[in-house]
């Protein structure tokens, strides 16, 4: 079985098998039960579980896990490194690369629509940074803050902010300096972009399931990280001197443990506010995720009926079809 599908691999571009969907709904024991199954390796796509010391709050592969497949793409940053889409392209991209020179089938497995979309289709090329534009809206950002600058943003480029966090500073100043010094809205270049060629084969898997049974496992799963020692690990990185103005330390449950530690919000409702946008986040990925007309949804314990479909698709690069609806989640 696996040398056939090593002749393949090795044929034209790389084939990738990617696993999406919300958090919490399984793709890392998915992940792992198709790599078992492919002779293959898993290639992280959270842009939270590059982090370093970040473990409990983004879910990271366990050690046993990491022991039964090894993962890529997992603690290679310290939590106030900055890294975006297209470092995560080029990183990721060379262990494809890797992977499939060795004749091991590459496992994308994440969250991070951004990221999978990058590292498959690259980043539009846009004119490098302008420091005088950037250091201007440095400064704004430090005066006024990332939300005076996000309405901004919204002004000039509403489909860009929509899909902006109002505290991404990163992304705010990126698309607003990409307006200045091109006239035109980084969600243009971004249209234009989608045309572009693939860098590999992908047979897209995304999972799904009834939203009750999603929020029901969210609400689980803070419970659990809760119980593993969230609020611990969130006060060991302010230790080490990682500041709650951090990217890293503004994202989910990190900024609502920080709030607590630092700004004394009350734990029960630190916990609600935790569990309601775990789950808001949950209906972004899903909208973004669904926008991929390639994407092949299927319940998380129905895998197994995608095993011969996937395995023709490494074989002889035909595109995976889905038998069954899986689990409508209209989350």
């Amino acid at each position: 079985m696996h040398s056939s599908m090593e002749t393949g691999l090795r044929q034209n571009r790389p084939r990738v098998i990617v696993v999406c969907g919300p958090t919490g709904i399984g793709k890392t024991r998915t992940a792992i039960q198709l790599a078992e199954r492919f002779h293959g390796e898993i290639i992280g796509a959270d842009s939270m579980q590059i982090y370093r010391w970040m473990d409990i709050g983004t879910a990271k592969p366990t050690p046993a896990e990491q022991a039964c497949v090894r993962h890529h793409m997992v603690d290679i940053v310290d939590p106030d490194t900055p890294y975006d889409a297209a470092r995560y392209a080029r990183d990721a991209g060379n262990v494809i690369r890797e992977l499939h020179d060795r004749g091991v089938v590459p496992i994308v497995a994440g969250g991070t629509g951004l990221y999978i979309k990058a590292l498959i289709y690259g980043l539009f090329d846009s004119r490098p940074p302008d420091p005088d534009i950037r250091r201007s809206l440095e400064d704004l950002a430090d005066a006024q803050g990332p939300s005076y600058l996000h309405t901004q943003l919204a002004a000039c480029d509403p489909q860009a902010a929509a899909g902006i966090h109002v505290n991404d500073r990163f992304r705010i100043i990126r698309a607003l300096e990409t307006y200045q010094a091109t006239g035109r809205p980084i969600s243009d270049h971004q249209r234009q972009h989608r045309f572009a060629q693939p860098r590999f084969a992908t047979a897209k898997v995304g999972l799904i399931m009834p939203r009750e049974d999603i929020y029901a496992r969210i609400d689980r799963r803070v419970d659990q990280m809760v119980a593993e020692g969230l609020l611990e690990e969130v006060r060991s990185l302010l230790a080490r001197g990682y500041g709650a103005e951090l990217k890293s330390m503004q994202s989910i449950g990190y900024r609502h443990m920080a709030d607590h530690l630092i700004k004394g919000v009350d734990w029960a409702e630190t916990l609600r506010l935790l569990k309601r946008d775990t789950r808001r986040y949950a209906k972004r990925q899903l909208t973004w995720f669904r926008a991929d007309p390639e994407m092949v949804w299927i319940a998380p314990d129905q895998i197994e009926s995608l095993q011969p479909g996937l395995a023709s698709f490494l074989t002889n690069g035909q595109p995976i079809i889905n038998t069954q609806r899986g689990a409508n989640g209209n989350v």
